[in-house]
């Protein structure tokens, strides 16, 4: 946020690069020198105007366009075509990990980076689903016994369930290639895999499951 007081302080030499073509401030910054400038006295002609106005413009669309394009990159971007490859969506790794564990997610999320032939996001995507079975444990353990939990549908203790998902999708974003278009993957081999993750789930060797969400369903 341009602070207009700060920029009074400049001196009529350093408002100038403001106005000038090719510069790097942001469109109402350049806007409020141009106003500075004129308060001072300074005479500005038709075609001066029409050239900054003409900068404020194309800074602001310039903008414009830069914000689009970010969100076009978090985007999901699924596709009929026929010819598209088939990938897990998105929209099943954030669901089913909440559900069955970033683990799980993260495992799928790995597969999709081998069909892409990444093979070194793929290998880092599944080091952080390992990793987080232990980090999810500790932290929820930790939040129990530090007297975080309570009743509330906001309890801290199910930030753990949330954060992994989120991460994973982070990763997506970043590592895919921008804005790349996909068929979904058949749910075949994910039902199967999530029927071996209840498994495990239920089972919750060691209590390292006691803190997902499935389990603490049942217990309510």
């Amino acid at each position: 946020m341009v602070n207009k007081s700060v920029l009074r302080k400049l001196s009529d030499y350093e408002l100038n690069k403001y106005i000038k073509e090719g510069n790097r401030f942001t469109p109402e910054a350049v806007q409020m020198a141009f106003e500075i400038l004129e308060e001072r006295g300074r005479t500005f002609t038709t075609e001066e105007k029409i050239s900054i106005q003409n900068i404020i413009q194309n800074k602001k669309e310039s903008e414009a366009a830069k914000k689009n394009e970010e969100i076009e990159d978090w985007k999901d971007h699924i596709t009929t075509d026929s010819s598209a490859i088939r990938l897990y969506s998105r929209a099943l790794l954030l669901s089913s990990s909440f559900f069955l564990g970033t683990f799980y997610g993260a495992f799928l999320l790995s597969l999709n980076f081998i069909k892409l032939k990444k093979y070194a996001s793929a290998v880092f995507t599944m080091f952080f689903g390992i990793i987080y079975i232990p980090f999810q444990y500790y932290t929820y353990r930790f939040l129990i016994g530090n007297g975080f939990a309570n009743s509330s549908r906001y309890s801290p203790e199910i930030l753990p369930l949330i954060l992994g998902p989120l991460i994973l999708i982070i990763i997506w974003v970043t590592m895919m290639p921008k804005r790349l278009a996909y068929r979904t993957q058949s749910f075949v081999f994910p039902v199967i895999l999530a029927i071996a993750m209840l498994i495990l789930i239920f089972i919750n060797y060691q209590g390292w499951f006691s803190s997902y969400f499935l389990l603490r369903f049942t217990q309510l």
